[in-house]
């Protein structure tokens, strides 16, 4: 295993090389490029290249990568071009809420698929089974933005149970476990909208791995010999169905740097996915780059992690 995961690791590391090189290439391919960020009609030939020289833009692309990418090693990431704040900061402020949501959203939709997958599969061809796979079609086929906007709709304006959005009621003053409160029922509708995207999708992964494992000879056994089909459904087949689901979960979850942007941006929720299209829009490309890097960094190590746990669930699988 120590040898597979440092195999892997400097599998990673022209990975990287390569996407950033590609991401670099990216941003200055925007129509405008960083020069669009100072364009005053104002300002003079010679303060336009007083700013240009100061950005470091004189010099070739392949000058400035090595400069950005020598600066990155070394955890300066430069200053965004919209606040003049290092950029660590910036993501230093939007990542925990982003972290929030995800890691609260993640964990009900695998609550919510093992629960659903696994009674899918248990029902299958029944009511049960076309109920839930309605639902998880339905899932699927509805855009994030509209079903923000039905619950917002139904629970924040007609309902009144839910705030409609942000992260916390402004021109009141909490106690601290009633600003707890206050913070838990802005969260709860950004979260239900992101586990229905993914439990959507994850449960029908589940369902027919459940069904293909279910058919396995080692299962037909447990049942000859009269093993409770509670113990064989949870304890033998569960474990073996979820080990295609752990890769799609790694990729989801990897996405956590670079947020839910069409959910954050619904519900005012400040995170990355908020922060990235804001600095798209600002033409902030520090900002930009850095939450891109740290995006394929995530996915690199969540799937690493992916590939550690398929060995934990099934001790079959042996890395060469």
């Amino acid at each position: 295993m120590g040898q597979y995961l440092i195999r892997r690791l400097l599998q990673a590391i022209p990975l990287l090389i390569l996407t950033s090189i590609l991401m670099f290439l990216l941003i200055h391919a925007i129509p405008g490029g960083p020069d669009a960020v100072y364009d005053n009609p104002n300002l003079d030939p010679a303060g336009r290249q007083a700013l240009r020289a100061s950005f470091g833009l004189n010099d070739p692309l392949p000058v400035q990568y090595l400069k950005w990418i020598g600066n990155a090693l070394h955890g300066n990431f430069g200053n965004s071009l919209y606040t003049s704040q290092p950029v660590n900061e910036v993501l230093a402020q939007r990542f925990p809420a982003t972290l929030e949501l995800f890691v609260t959203a993640f964990v009900l939709s695998l609550i919510l698929t093992v629960l659903l997958g696994t009674l899918s599969a248990a029902h299958q061809g029944r009511s049960t089974d076309y109920t839930i796979t309605t639902l998880a079609y339905f899932g699927i086929s509805m855009p994030i933005f509209l079903l923000g906007l039905i619950m917002q709709d139904v629970f924040a304006s007609t309902l009144n149970w839910l705030p409609p959005s942000g992260t916390a009621t402004l021109g009141y003053t909490f106690s601290p476990f009633n600003a707890f409160l206050d913070h838990l029922m802005h969260l709860v509708m950004p979260m239900i909208v992101l586990a229905v995207t993914f439990t959507a999708r994850w449960s029908r992964y589940l369902r027919t791995s459940m069904i293909d494992v279910s058919r396995q000879d080692y299962m037909r056994t447990g049942r000859a010999k009269g093993v409770a089909p509670g113990r064989l459904l949870l304890q033998h087949a569960l474990r073996n169905a979820v080990i295609p689901l752990i890769t799609i979960v790694a990729i989801d979850f990897g996405s956590v740097a670079g947020g839910a942007a069409i959910t954050e941006g619904v519900f005012a929720w400040p995170g990355m996915g908020q922060l990235f299209i804001d600095s798209l829009n600002r033409r902030d490309y520090p900002v930009l780059l850095t939450a891109l890097l740290l995006s394929a960094i995530f996915v690199i190590i969540f799937n690493l992690i992916a590939d550690i746990l398929y060995g934990v669930m099934d001790p079959r699988i042996r890395y060469a």
